[in-house]
């Protein structure tokens, strides 16, 4: 059983007895969150869930995706989950299992039926969990995974809707208060504040919120523009813990190959110092609440081995820095369709079948930002775009968030969010006229038991998955300072 509820003890999280405990594992994602590259569907969960309304009906939508939310997490993924030594689950969920946008401030009790479940089915594997409100109203980031499809963070411009959050999760702390499984509660995912000093400010009024009914549970807190910066952060706040995430362009398809080189290695570390210089100033615990490569396919990349064997290296040398500094971490991702995942769907799936030549579509057209291949036709329209726009408006490539630039900033807004909508119908359409038995059976493909495992993942991931060795302490040097941010961001 868990000994008490855990705590913030200076630079460690330590139990009801004061042992040091470091939670390391990975992010269920794509789950009560879903996002286009984990399930395969184009644009965002609301869009996507809405166009699946219109084809199966309110009886058929409610069952698939109540198997599906159901299949996706069992008994059988915990034990797996526990068998590698891993102790922590990050759980992302949507706002809108909880809370209507046209009914705000009243509670749906049915959208913890799946939440309830997975916390004490981890529990049950001495599994701790970390619930992430991945989506806000009105969208803390602008990206697909805070289920925006404006690309404007609106959640930083209208009070309401940062009430809202704060009401929400009172209700979460009301129910989960006491829990010594539950390490803390995660407010917000990669909040991107164009103006820096309004997430510190909402952090000062939503912990004390939270602390007022639940005064024991850790809160782990992202920093601003996808956990990578600190601007504004004049103090730490008490028993929370602060996240960083540390993806590396090296692990996806348009970003350099990982050789192993020194240089390589230096900046791998030098960009992990600089996220956490907030922390290692103040002396807090550090968490890297996402970060992991996406993995070659088998399908497109005739070197997918030899291009998977670097990429299992890389995440090996990430999870070495983490080592010497003994931090949490938390991998992105747990399970999908085969881009990322510890566990994913197998391509001979009743799931992957239906959707592959979708799949292949989206690819194609760089609908989905994670993981993208580069694609001649999307360039051929694309580069005289940006060229004829960073032309014209030079300063239009540091638009916030400023790691994106002018190509990123046309991508998302276009492809990723106009051209995406127009297909989501086309998605739901496979479904047209499925029988509940062959919803099953779909949903069905993302149980434990029809998926497969990344092997070179889960061995890396299991490998240092307990601390070893004597902590050292983060020195910061001018070269670690000047580091500039990656591009891609988080999730």
């Amino acid at each position: 059983m868990a000994t008490g509820i855990l705590k913030v003890d200076g630079e460690r999280v330590v139990d009801e007895k004061g042992a040091t405990v470091v939670l390391r594992g990975a992010g269920i994602g794509g789950w009560m969150n879903m996002e286009n590259f984990i399930t395969g569907y184009p644009g965002h969960e609301h869009e996507h869930r809405a166009a699946m309304l219109k084809v199966l009906g309110k009886e058929k939508y409610e069952y698939f995706f109540d198997k599906w939310l159901e299949y996706y997490f069992t008994d059988k993924d915990a034990k797996f989950f526990a068998s590698l030594g891993l102790n922590c689950i990050r759980i992302p969920f949507n706002y809108r299992h909880f809370e209507d946008d046209t009914n705000p401030r009243v509670l749906k009790e049915e959208g913890f039926k799946h939440l309830d479940r997975v916390i004490e089915l981890c529990a049950n594997e001495k599994i701790y969990t970390i619930l992430d409100m991945h989506t806000v109203p009105g969208g803390q980031n602008p990206d697909w995974h805070a289920d925006n499809a404006t690309t404007q963070a609106q959640f930083w411009d209208f009070k309401d809707h940062q009430d809202r959050t704060i009401w929400l999760w009172e209700q979460i702390a009301k129910r989960y208060k006491g829990n010594p499984w539950i390490a803390g509660y995660n407010p917000l995912n990669e909040p991107c504040d164009p103006e820096h000093w309004r997430l510190p400010a909402f952090y000062d009024r939503i912990e004390p919120a939270i602390r007022k009914i639940d005064p024991d549970h850790i809160l782990w807190l992202d920093g601003n523009t996808f956990a990578m910066e600190w601007k504004f952060f004049d103090k730490i706040l008490p028993n929370c813990v602060y996240a960083l995430h540390d993806y590396s362009m090296m692990g996806f398809p348009t970003g350099d190959r990982f050789k192993g080189t020194e240089e390589q290695c230096t900046k791998l570390e030098r960009q992990f110092k600089r996220k956490a210089e907030f922390m290692t100033k103040n002396k807090t615990p550090i968490w890297n609440g996402e970060f992991g490569p996406v993995y070659a396919n088998p399908r497109l990349d005739a070197d997918s081995e030899t291009i998977n064997t670097e990429r299992y290296n890389l995440l090996s040398q990430q999870l070495s820095v983490y080592d010497k500094y003994q931090i949490h971490w938390s991998i992105w991702l747990y399970k999908d369709i085969g881009v990322q995942g510890m566990v994913y769907t197998n391509p001979e799936s009743a799931w992957n079948r239906l959707i592959q030549t979708f799949v292949d579509k989206k690819r194609a057209l760089q609908l989905d930002a994670w993981g993208k291949y580069p694609s001649k036709d999307v360039e051929a329209v694309l580069d005289p775009l940006v060229h004829w726009i960073d032309k014209v408006s030079p300063t239009a490539k540091d638009t916030y968030p400023g790691p994106w630039a002018t190509e990123r900033h046309v991508l998302r807004a276009v492809f990723q969010t106009f051209l995406s909508k127009s297909f989501a119908a086309e998605f739901a359409a496979l479904f047209k006229g499925k029988s509940k038995e062959e919803l099953d059976a779909l949903a069905h493909s993302f149980h434990y038991d029809e998926c497969l495992q990344r092997e070179g993942l889960n061995k890396a991931m299991s490998s240092h998955a307990t601390v070893h060795g004597e902590k050292q302490t983060i020195v910061m040097s001018k070269e670690d300072e000047d580091t500039g941010m990656e591009m891609e961001q988080g999730q």
